[in-house]
């Protein structure tokens, strides 16, 4: 007979207490399902990396998968939110964007029609000043009368939770609750849910327009905020055709200039919205600049058209 084994001393106990420092060790059984995908997750006690450890499956089983949960490196930290920026970058992109575009467009325009340097440098201010005051008043319009236009809807849904409660609720249940993953496979979760926002019809009323608006309080942007951050922002888009006009007297020279700096702005603005968006910094860029880069050739073109049909 085998003497019996020191838990103590067992190999398996010492493996367990390195995957117990390591993190926790979850075995399953994959039977026919294939491996599980790489994940990233956090719990409430501690952040993990889920993933397949290819190398716990066996010859002799092929179909059983060890997943492994390991404690996060620093590398592998998850970026933060953007959070009360998150609703102005649609003004900080447009306005930067148009003001780098339509300034260069008009640069390269008058300039093609062989205007001299002071007079570029009067139009491009000239547009430059036109432009933000036109886009922080388009802004603040714009922003205005799409919160009002949502806070009508709101209202009205107000009156609906109030005087139709049953067909809230039934439209709830059969359209909204789909929409966030709670199925008809999930009775028992379903049931509780209608029972709580049956009870409660304030909570009703905010997951309503959550679910159907898209509409969060502190996602609701400022008409002022927006028209004052695409009016700065196009101001800022328009310096890199503009200063070249300042410094120097020959107009080719600063056309040539400008053209540079702007592109080399458009690409770092492509570059920088990834940031936000978390997307490829040079797709982005390279799109920006071939936008630019079409309309300025289109908009010389049509200068260097308008000169020669004046002039001859």
């Amino acid at each position: 007979m085998n003497a019996p084994v020191d838990p103590a001393q067992s190999p398996a106990t010492d493996q367990t207490e390195k995957d117990m420092e390591s993190g926790p060790v979850l075995k399953e059984s994959m039977g026919d399902e294939p491996p599980l995908a790489y994940v990233d997750t956090s719990i409430e006690k501690g952040k993990l990396k889920i993933r397949n450890d290819s190398d716990a499956t066996t010859a002799s089983d092929p179909t059983k998968t060890t997943v492994v949960a390991t404690p996060l490196t620093s590398s592998d930290e998850l970026a933060d939110h953007l959070g009360g920026s998150r609703q102005y970058w649609r003004d900080i992109i447009l306005g930067v964007n148009d003001g780098l575009v339509s300034t260069f467009l008009l640069v390269a325009g008058v300039a093609g029609g062989g205007l001299a340097s002071t007079d570029i440098l009067l139009t491009a201010i000239a547009g430059a000043l036109a432009g933000a005051i036109s886009m922080c008043a388009g802004e603040y319009v714009a922003t205005k009368s799409q919160n009002q236009v949502l806070q009508g809807e709101i209202n009205l849904e107000k009156q609906h939770v109030q005087f139709r409660f049953e067909e809230e609720i039934a439209e709830m249940e059969a359209e909204l609750l789909p929409i966030i993953g709670i199925g008809e496979d999930q009775p028992e979760l379903r049931e509780k849910l209608l029972e709580y926002y049956t009870a409660h019809p304030d909570a009703l009323l905010k997951i309503m327009i959550a679910l159907e608006f898209g509409v969060v309080d502190h996602e609701q942007r400022s008409a002022v905020c927006a028209g004052l951050t695409s009016c700065g922002t196009f101001l800022l888009g328009t310096l890199p055709s503009v200063l070249p006009f300042v410094f120097l007297d020959d107009p080719t020279v600063g056309l040539i200039v400008a053209a540079i700096v702007a592109t080399l702005t458009l690409l770092l603005v492509g570059a920088i919205k990834t940031w936000a968006t978390r997307g490829n910094a040079w797709t982005a860029a390279l799109e920006n600049l071939v936008i630019a880069g079409v309309g300025g050739g289109f908009a010389y073109g049509i200068g260097l058209l308008f000169d020669s049909t004046l002039h001859g």
